[in-house]
């Protein structure tokens, strides 16, 4: 128990290093993309805290089995250098035994894999699309920028001279949108007023735009007739309660509704989601002999190979996807002989190292 322990507490220690190092680059990386997108202001700057945490899942379940394959190299590879797995092996402990160690801690980051993959990142994806859809459909007062004409998508293009001081009302407002009549028609439907605030109504849960003081112009460029309406209070509909985009993308279907649907989008997503935990058990099994390390040819002798590795595995798996989803690959088939070929790689490195005398 002390050996399990003692190499437990290496591998965990690495992974926990290397995950935060890539987990800081790749939110650090989304972030920016976000935060030059508030800048346009085409989101409010309040939700990027809430984008990234519900994007975090979706970053754990790519990161935790690369950290944890480099985790083993590392720690391992430390332990060659310092002739620690020589002694575990001249006292009985082989490499072997090494393998069914390193299962353990290798089955707690899959089963953390397998919640984050068929779980919480669907779950997260689903919620930053409504959330984004619901900023690119509504006209928000916390997406405005006083002096700026913004679009805010629907055809819809908004803009204000000033916000009061406390965010509340609007000051000179401009909004231009698309509508169409009666019979089918599109028209260009122009408002202007001299102020503007949002109100909820308590009864439908509806979210409104009540301006004060304007005039509306329904008018069609080109054409030399125009309508215009004044008056002292007008409200627009933003949005309803019940008002949800549509989100048919099987990146955003629960697992469940992937197992209940045969179209071939659907089974390539589900093939990746169960895929993502298997493949931190194969890792684990190509980690154990790269990790070993000759002490004159230094700690990350083996890591260039290993990462090539890795990379090739993971972009097989993605072309995969695309290529199931496609109807390019057949579905039954899917994404099971990459995952075969890749074990079949990693028992025969490890028959191999056996055959140079690194198991008892």
């Amino acid at each position: 128990m002390i050996i399990f322990r003692y190499l437990t507490r290496e591998i965990l220690q690495t992974m926990a290093a290397v995950a935060g190092v890539l987990l800081l680059v790749i939110m650090g990386s989304r972030f920016i993309r976000y935060f030059s997108t508030a800048a346009e202001g085409e989101i409010p700057v309040d939700i990027l805290g809430i984008l990234m945490l519900y994007h975090l899942p979706g970053f754990l379940e790519l990161i935790l089995p690369l950290a944890f394959f480099l985790g083993i190299l590392l720690a391992y590879g430390q332990l060659y250098l310092n002739s620690e797995i020589t002694v575990l092996v001249a006292c009985g402990t082989s490499p072997n035994r090494l393998l069914q160690v390193s299962l353990v801690p290798a089955t707690l980051v899959a089963l953390l894999v397998g919640a984050c993959s068929l779980w919480l990142t669907p779950a997260g994806a689903l919620h930053n699309e409504v959330l984004l859809e619901e900023q690119r459909s509504q006209l928000d007062f916390s997406a405005l920028t006083p002096g700026r004409f913004q679009d805010f998508g629907g055809g819809r293009t908004a803009y204000t001279e000033a916000l009061t001081d406390d965010q509340s009302r609007m000051r000179e407002v401009f909004i231009s949108e698309r509508q169409q009549r009666s019979d089918g028609t599109p028209q260009t439907v122009v408002t202007r007023a001299g102020e503007g605030y949002q109100t909820v109504d308590e009864g439908t849960g509806s979210r409104f735009l009540v301006l004060a003081d304007g005039e509306r112009y329904s008018v069609e460029p080109g054409q030399a007739q125009a309508e215009r309406l004044a008056f002292g209070t007008y409200a627009v509909r933003l949005s309803r309660a019940d008002q949800n985009p549509e989100l048919d993308s099987p990146e955003y279907a629960s697992t469940a509704a992937l197992f209940a649907d045969g179209d071939a989008p659907a089974q390539a997503q589900l093939q990746w989601r169960l895929g993502l935990p298997l493949m931190v058990f194969i890792l684990t099994l190509l980690a154990m002999p790269l990790s070993r390390v000759n002490p004159r040819q230094g700690r990350f002798a083996k890591l260039l190979p290993a990462i090539f590795l890795y990379v090739a595995y993971l972009s097989l798996l993605l072309a995969a996807l695309d290529a199931i989803g496609r109807g390019g690959w057949p579905v039954a088939l899917g994404m099971w002989p990459i995952h075969a070929v890749f074990l079949i790689i990693g028992l025969g490195m490890t028959l191999q190292a056996q055959r140079k005398g690194m198991s008892g």
